[in-house]
């Protein structure tokens, strides 16, 4: 069990896409990787055990635990950034509660940025490749991490993706976390940016509920705008509630199924492979 969010840990599972070759000047890279997830998933069994045998101690001595839980996940997301940066490969961390349209946008996005850049993603859900088999039709090399009654993605199972992934140089890499708006906000894997997506049929009152994940956003998303004239959605209440938390956040309202905006959401995407970081302007009305 997951001592930060009392999530399972044990029974993750990936959905490995087919063995591929392709040209590469990153074999050493590769075997690298390989060699530090065949590790990290010794040390990670080893280390549960041994600090599940404190579940039930005194407070003091579960919050030590849940500190050094994130500092293991922190010590694997600084070798995914490694990997990352040693490759190009800009990565980002999409978030949202289930049903906001992560995988819909992704659909979207994958054939509107073109060929010229590689996207590859990560799937995170509890059961079933269904997002997966969504973005392979789409056009992308995905791999399905499923986590069984985990609530979130951690670095060691982005590292262990990239491994079954192999992204080519310079290319984007999409993690789309378990819809949740608690779990994933607390767990650095490594990303370059953090995307997340609200759809107006969910309130514009959750930046308030949930401040840990827009305080940690880079972007946030307001997705499912052609719905607007059917809900009670205040856009500029939820703008100024997430610059409450975070002056610097960009706000981008958009529509997947229309694709209202989605330009917006290609330049997002674009000046942050071109910079290497968002830009932090407000788009939109």
């Amino acid at each position: 069990m997951c001592l930060t969010c009392g999530c399972g840990t044990d029974d993750v599972r990936l959905s490995l896409p087919e063995p591929h070759e392709h040209a590469s000047t990153h074999a050493h890279d590769h075997d690298h990787v390989q060699d530090h997830v065949q590790d990290h998933v010794q040390d990670h069994v080893q280390d549960h055990v041994q600090d599940h045998r404190h579940d039930h101690e005194h407070g003091s001595e579960t919050l030590l635990l849940e500190e050094r839980l994130l500092a293991k996940n922190d010590r694997y997301a600084e070798e995914v950034r490694a990997v990352l940066a040693s490759r190009g490969i800009t990565a980002v961390n999409l978030m949202s509660s289930p049903g906001a349209g992560k995988t819909t946008l992704l659909e979207r996005t994958i054939p509107g940025l073109g060929t010229d850049r590689a996207i590859y993603v990560v799937e995170g859900d509890q059961e079933t490749s269904f997002d997966a088999d969504r973005i392979t039709r789409a056009g992308a090399r995905a791999v399905q991490v499923n986590t069984g009654s985990g609530c979130h993605l951690d670095a060691d199972m982005v590292g262990r993706s990239l491994r079954a992934l192999d992204p080519e140089p310079g290319s984007l890499l999409v993690v789309e976390n378990v819809g949740n708006l608690v779990c994933p906000a607390l767990f650095d894997i490594g990303e370059h940016a953090r995307v997340v997506i609200i759809s107006v049929t969910e309130g514009d009152d959750k930046p308030l509920k949930y401040p840990t994940m827009f305080a940690s956003a880079d972007l946030v998303v307001v997705n499912k705008t052609d719905l607007l004239p059917y809900v009670d959605f205040d856009l500029p209440r939820l703008r100024d509630q997430a610059r409450r938390l975070n002056r610097d956040v960009t706000v981008l309202p958009l529509s997947a199924r229309t694709g209202e905006h989605i330009g917006d959401w290609y330049a997002w995407l674009e000046s942050l492979l071109v910079e290497g970081r968002p830009d932090g302007a407000v788009v939109g009305p």
